[in-house]
This record gives C-alpha cells, structure tokens and sequence, in this order.
C-alpha cells in the first residue's frame, strides 16, 4: 500500500501540493468531526447529572455548529483539491505523451498497438483521472484520522485506546492481505480493459472491410472474446476482494461489540464512570467510520497503481531528440552515405548512397517494397539508420532537433490525413501562425480556393474526420495548400499522384508547379509524365540503388526503369475495343 501511495505521489508531479492540501484539509475535517463527539460527551454528562443549565446547552449547539459548518467547509475544498489534482495529473500525462510520440522513431508504431496507446490515453488514465486523488486521500486521511481518533480515546481510558487500537492492527493486517492478493488481478484487469479498447478501436477503423467481406459475424466474435474476458477479469477482481471485504467488516462489528461490552462490564466493575460508559457505546457505532472508508478504497488503490505503471510504460522509450541542436543550413542538398536500415531483423536498405542537389528534383521509382518510402522516411528521419547517415545541408540530421529538422521539409503523401476541423485550420496546420489572408493565398495557389468557396461555409466549413466530405483530389489539393503555407526548402511526394482522377489531375499539376518553386524534391512517382522531367532518377530495387541518372540517360539502357517506361507507354496506348 505505501508503494502504491508513493506511485501516485510521484505520478502527481506538479499536482502533489493540491493532493497535499487535501489530507490537510482531510484532517482538519476529522478534527470538527472530533467535536461532535465533545458535544455527545457533554450531553451525556448533563443528562447523567438530570440537571441541564442553559450555558452548556449552548456550549454543544455551539461545538456541534462549529463541527458541521468545518466539515462542510473542508470537505467541499478537499474535494476540490483531489478533484484539481487528478484532472491535472492525467492531464501533464496525456501532454507528455502527446510530446513524446513526437520525439520516438515510427517503428515504435509498429511494435506498440495503437489501441494500447489509445487504452493508456483513455480508460487507464480515465481510471487515474478520477480515483487516484480521491482514494489516496480517503485511505491516507482515513487511517490517520482513525489513529488519531484513537490516541484521543486513550485519554479518557486507556483500555478502551487499547481496544480500539486491537480493532485497528486486525483491520490493517487484512487489508495487507487483501492488497497483495490484489496485486496479481488489478494488472489484469487494466490489460484486459485496454485489449478491449484495442479491439473496438480495429474493428470501428476497419468496419469498411469488414462489411465488404461480410465478415460481420466473424469481427464481433473478436470483440465479444475481449468485452467477455474484460468482464471475467472484474469478476476475478472482486472474487479476490470480496472474502477480505467481508472479513473486514466482521472484524471492525465485532470490534464494536466489545467496546460496547467491554463499557458495560468496567462500568458494573465500578472502575468507569456511567458518563464514560454511556460515551463509550456511542462512540462504537462511529469510531470506525473513517477507517472503514479507508478499507473500501484499498482495493481501488491496487487498481490504480496498476493503472500508474501501464501509463508509464512510455516513459523509457528512447526518443531521436537528445542531443539535437537548432540548425539553419544555408543550402538543402541531400547526401545518403552508405546506409543500412531494417525493420527488426528484416533488411530493407543496404550501403544505399546517394546525393540530391539543392534546388532539383529526384524522383524514386521501383517495384512494391523496394525501399522507395523507406528512403523518403529516413531522410525526415521517421527512424534512424542502423549504419551509415544522412545529411542535410552538410549536416547529419541527428544533429538537428526534430522541430528545426521538420522546418526544412514538408511532405505530401498519397493518403491524406485531414482533422475534423475547418478548412482553414486545416490548410493552416502548415503554418499555426498564418493569417486568413496567407490561408487563401495558399489556397489558390493550390487550385483550391474555387471548390472551397462552393462549400457552404467557404472556408469555415468544418470537414468530417479524415476529410471524408470532399473528394480525393480535393483532399490532395487541401494538403499541397498545406505545404505551400509551410513554405518548407525541401518537399517529399510520397506517391501524391497515385491516384489521383483525371479531372482533379490539371488542377494538382498547377499546384505540384506552385508547391515546388526553387525547392529541392523527391518524388516517389509511377506517372512517366512526372518522372521523365526530374534531374535525377533513382531506381530501387532490393533496397539498392539499381540505376541512377536522367530519362535520356536510362531509357537507353536495359533495366527496371526501360520496363517502366515501356509499360506506362503500353498501358497510356490502351483502348477499349468495339
């Protein structure tokens, strides 16, 4: 329990002084609670004496007054402390996060489910979000209070303190027992509920070919499986919980019973006084209350300390930004030495080495899984290569950070990722700074601005997610604006023209010309249009650099790019016959 509390407290970070407040004020609550029974304790000596004076009568309103108005008061603040303290605390986290997938190769995308990742963000740190604080405080504050409760009572007699104190060590050894028993079923529920988000996340993205394959039956087996074992987990959680629940609260019944007998019996004895006797077995029914609170919240506990470590699981990740500076290179030639890369164990690039001029264009071609985008990511370094470097400028990009790296280059891919958000913000994603005005210059350099100003809201239209509303060249289009904003020295067409349909072709040609303006391209291309114009044309195959040069220069020779051309030539000549 007390690792658990130092996991929360560490995981508080800049929120530990409002978890702090809160025990305060958690306490000073058990204080004003401690009033009340001054106030039963005065009662009960009037009553005894069956001669009641106006003046004490006012001192318990007075003392009673006094307890609930502070409870109030310090309960309504503790709990606007915890509830601070946990928004806040899974809040940084979810920043920190959100910072830290910036900063970490893309191949931890591969290795790490993005359901997981989602599950962390979502119901883990949900979990946190709304329990850590709380449950920290009622456990810490609950068995402090009761401890102090205790220490009071000794006061009045010693054996009751000793007593109540029994109650207390045989409450605190179960809810140990408990804890550990906790220990091996909390991270199996967090595992199962994060599976469970993972599972509905794949089947929501994928529902497309889901229902194209009529695989319906199939899918929700697989969701069913993951909300079925979610729900045997919490069952397994509370069969764990439940015995040692019982348990306790037969123990603090008990506990109560003696009190009250063992009041009755030194009262008979005539070794206590009927005014202690009588405040005693009132006390029986409330000394407990705090402690018992506590007990339920031990439970919780488990499962958000166990929540904590899932969410950290990011923490160790090693990020590319270490020991990155900020660089300006005065030119933005591109320079690939001897470089080696592979996904895990399987090679994909071996002693590739290649130099892109400032201010031309380089298109890439090659067969499916040549390496072609594995080039294009290194050089943004989406990854880092395993041997060899990369040079920007006469400059390793490791010596970049990733946001002055990133200055240079924009990338335009053939699949567009637009946000749920307005067409302005989404052309100024390019640029956060930019004004309306840059946003529609942008635009119509992008051969955009037309087809925006038809929408209903011209620019303040809102797209659905991913751009769902508007047509693939016009997402295209939308993303080259982008870019244009950015104003990047170097540009990456990843496939952009791909699919591109023949009405939207005129208009992305006007904006590809606008886009790459004295820029230095790369350009993964299947067009012959777009490649036969390039300054160099590198040939992939095998994750080698098979051919390299201009068309004029290639077309000539026998070779993967003469196949090409030959069969962009043949399929350009096709015609459907009569």
């Amino acid at each position: 329990m007390i690792e658990t509390f130092r996991k929360i407290w560490t995981f508080a970070g800049k929120e530990q002084k409002d978890i702090r407040n809160s025990i305060i004020l958690n306490f000073i609550n058990a204080i004003f609670y401690m009033l009340q029974i001054g106030a039963i304790f005065l009662t009960i000596q009037e009553l005894v004496k069956k001669e009641v004076e106006v003046k004490t009568i006012l001192y318990i309103l007075i003392l009673m007054l006094i307890s609930i108005v502070g409870k109030i008061v310090t309960n309504y603040f503790s709990q606007l402390e915890q509830t601070h303290a946990g928004y806040f605390m899974a809040a940084n986290k979810r920043i920190f996060i959100g910072n830290k997938m910036k900063l970490i190769p893309m191949g931890f995308f591969n290795q790490s489910s993005l359901g997981n990742i989602t599950g962390i963000c979502t119901t883990v740190l949900g979990d946190v979000e709304t329990t850590a604080p709380t449950v920290m405080v009622t456990t810490l504050g609950g068995f402090i209070t009761t401890i102090v409760f205790t220490i009071y009572m000794l006061f009045f007699d010693w054996r009751m303190g000793l007593i109540m104190a029994s109650g207390i060590f045989l409450f605190c050894l179960i809810t140990s027992l408990m804890e550990k028993k906790s220990r091996n079923a909390a991270p199996k529920r967090q595992k199962a509920q994060a599976e469970l988000v993972e599972n509905i996340l794949e089947t929501i993205q994928g529902m497309g070919i889901v229902k194209s394959f009529n695989l319906t039956k199939i899918d929700n087996k697989k969701v069913d499986l993951a909300i079925e074992k979610n729900r045997d987990t919490n069952l397994a959680m509370e069969e764990v919980i439940t015995p040692y629940t019982i348990m306790q609260q037969v123990v603090l019944r008990i506990f109560s019973i003696i009190i009250i007998a063992a009041s009755l019996l030194f009262y008979f004895q005539g070794t206590m006084e009927l005014t202690y006797s009588l405040m005693f077995i009132v006390v029986s029914f409330i000394i407990f209350e705090q402690i018992e609170s506590a007990g339920h919240g031990v439970s919780i506990l488990r499962v958000c300390g166990s929540s904590i470590e899932q969410s950290n699981q990011m923490d160790n990740t090693p990020v590319m930004d270490e020991k990155g500076h900020e660089e300006k290179p005065q030119k933005h030639d591109i320079v690939l030495e001897h470089v080696d890369f592979s996904y895990e164990k399987r090679q994909i690039l071996k002693d590739i080495n290649i130099h892109m001029k400032d201010k031309t264009m380089t298109a890439i071609i090659g067969p499916s899984g040549s390496g072609k985008t594995t080039i294009c990511n290194l050089i943004a370094r989406f990854w880092d290569v395993d041997n060899g470097k990369v040079l920007i400028g006469g400059i390793d990009i490791r010596k970049y950070t990733l946001e002055s790296l990133m200055d240079q280059i924009s990338m335009v891919f053939q699949n567009v990722y637009l946000f749920h958000d307005t067409i302005e913000n989404n052309i100024r994603f390019g640029n956060p700074k930019a004004t309306r005005q840059e946003v529609i210059e942008a635009a119509k350099k992008a051969s955009s601005h037309d087809f925006i100003m038809s929408l209903p809201q011209n620019y303040d239209t809102v797209i659905g997610e991913n751009g769902f509303s508007l047509s693939g060249g016009e997402k295209q289009r939308i993303s080259i604006a982008r870019a244009i904003l950015k104003d990047a020295p170097i540009i990456i067409f990843d496939e952009a023209t791909a699919s591109i349909d023949p009405e939207n072709e005129e208009h992305l040609q006007k904006a590809f010309e606008e886009l790459t303006k004295n820029k230095t391209i790369i350009m993964i291309a299947h067009r012959l249009k777009t490649v036969r114009h390039a300054d160099q044309i590198l040939v992939v195959d095998g994750g080698r650099i098979v051919q390299i040069g201009r068309h004029e220069e290639l077309i000539l020779q026998e070779g993967i790019y003469k196949n090409f051309v030959s069969e962009r030539k043949e399929a350009a000549s096709w015609k459907v016959s009569k």
